[in-house]
């Protein structure tokens, strides 16, 4: 508005604002153009060379942004609101989550392939490797859980969370087997397994006896990343690094209970067919 007044109050000293059209000659600009004071737009934006405006979209809290854009698009699509040299491009946080989704599709298989094969070079059994990886579908039990009690979407903070909780799981279920496999070999190694009331009796010493490691070991990762869950929304970073702790903290509860309850059975049932196998 101030220089809008301020144009019109000095138009006529602008008319005759010299503008050098040759090495020696300046002349008015009234005379190679017509000056008019209007109003008009305050900035003029510009993308890939043509002319552009923007429409700028705040989403409500909890609204899902990609059924939302999709919404939109298809709206716009079928609107006949565009003249022919006219066009329209969603941009934003839907851009970036776009790009974002996009490189998780690669990472997510290239972990869990990555945690396949360091659990088999480990082991060098294919029966251990897959008993540790049932820890995986049930703590994503305990991972959904949480998500769906504090009211978190999808995202990609979520997805790393789940990525280092696959971490987790594999490391606490590599930690269980360790002790059954260790009870089942001394067993074996001092001739006390015969039967399978002797079999239950090893596998009972490596998951009751080794209940404490096995608890210090989940709880030291649970207890670290409860404060987080606490931690005010208002704080820088508090939304991303909440919704990273949350699925590992759910997770490892879960998969903590699997590995004290299941996998001691699991273990028997594995054992003891190759005790009958022996035996035959």
């Amino acid at each position: 508005e101030e220089a809008l007044n301020f144009a019109s109050e000095h138009a006529d000293r602008i008319k005759q604002a010299l503008v050098t059209v040759s090495e020696n000659r300046n002349v008015p600009i009234s005379e190679i153009a017509e000056v008019i004071v209007s109003r008009g737009p305050a900035m003029i934006k510009d993308e890939n060379g043509l002319l552009t405006t923007w429409v700028f979209v705040d989403l409500q809290t909890g609204t899902d942004m990609s059924a939302y854009v999709k919404t939109v698009d298809s709206l716009l699509r079928t609107s006949g609101l565009f003249a022919p040299g006219y066009t329209y491009k969603i941009s934003g946080q839907y851009e970036f989550l776009e790009r974002a989704n996009q490189r998780m599709m690669l990472v997510i298989p290239i972990t869990l392939l990555i945690i396949v094969l360091l659990l088999y070079f480990n082991t060098r059994s294919w029966a251990y490797t897959g008993i540790v990886l049932l820890a995986v579908p049930f703590s994503l039990i305990g991972a959904f859980w949480i998500l769906y009690l504090l009211d978190y979407q999808l995202s990609i903070a979520v997805w790393v969370g789940l990525i280092a909780l696959a971490g987790v799981d594999a490391e606490t279920g590599v930690v269980m087997l360790l002790y059954l496999d260790l009870a089942h070999k001394r067993h074996q190694a001092e001739g006390k397994l015969h039967t399978a009331s002797d079999l239950e009796d090893a596998v009972m010493e490596g998951a009751v006896k080794r209940l404490r490691p096995k608890l210090m070991t989940v709880l030291t990762t649970a207890l670290g990343l409860l404060p987080i869950l606490w931690a005010s929304p208002f704080e820088s970073g508090a939304d991303v690094a909440k919704r990273i702790a949350a699925p590992m903290v759910g997770g490892i509860m879960t998969s903590f209970i699997l590995e004290l309850l299941i996998y001691p059975c699991i273990f028997i049932m594995w054992k003891g067919r190759e005790m009958r196998r022996g035996a035959r």
